[in-house]
């Protein structure tokens, strides 16, 4: 069987997004995604069930549909998805990861991050959360539809609103994708199951000093 050749593209940015927040993508490509440097190709993901395939890309309009539910409780499942669809077209370095809810405040961002990245040949980055001891999450106060007795268990983990992996740090977690699909929370998800020696080096990311929430009033003014 003939190997198809693969896009080649070093750094890709998957921004997290759904069809009943799609007015969000369209702000963000409104606005900071038009900053966006010309070595970054970007998608905005969004899970859609029915597919006859497992993932598609629309290069138009710069989305990935991938073949999962389209909800919260989905988001580990549609983010390894996207990683798959990414790791079997790309011949890439980098992914990085966001969200629909993030405006990018300082548009040097992504000018300067590669080089940090590739300085060390860090495997993973962003906002580094440090879970000591377990404990239950609390965070279904937020997303009621979480479960209420969801465990954490000690780890490091890089906060959902930026993080990055490299093609080796993909490559492992790909090969734990069914455990990845069956937890409920994205970020914490990738780095309980990133092998140790991947974190061995993590660079830390002040991420909120780059990003920050969409306010809702900015989000009505713009539309």
């Amino acid at each position: 069987m003939e190997e198809i050749k693969k896009i080649e593209q070093e750094f890709i940015l998957l921004i997290m997004n759904c069809k009943k927040y799609k007015k969000k993508a369209e702000y963000q490509k409104k606005t900071w995604i038009k900053q966006l440097p010309p070595y970054l190709c970007y998608y905005h993901v969004i899970g859609e069930e029915h597919l006859e395939t497992d993932f598609l890309f629309d290069n138009n309009d710069h989305i990935l549909y991938v073949k999962t539910k389209d909800d919260y409780i989905s988001l580990p499942k549609k983010v390894i998805s996207a990683y798959s669809a990414i790791h079997q077209t790309l011949n890439y370095k980098y992914i990085y990861k966001t969200d629909d809810d993030q405006i990018l405040v300082n548009p040097n961002f992504f000018n300067i991050l590669p080089k940090l990245i590739l300085e060390k040949s860090y495997n993973y980055g962003g906002f580094i959360v440090d879970v000591k001891k377990p404990h239950i999450s609390q965070y279904y106060k937020l997303h009621p539809e979480l479960p209420k007795q969801l465990p954490i268990y000690i780890t490091k983990y890089c906060s959902g609103r930026f993080y990055f992996l490299s093609k080796i740090a993909v490559e492992d977690l790909l090969a734990k994708r069914k455990y990845i699909g069956n937890e409920h929370l994205e970020d914490y998800a990738i780095g309980y199951y990133l092998s140790d020696e991947l974190k061995q080096k993590m660079l830390s990311i002040a991420t909120n000093k780059f990003f920050t929430d969409i306010e809702l009033s900015d989000f009505n003014m713009s539309m």
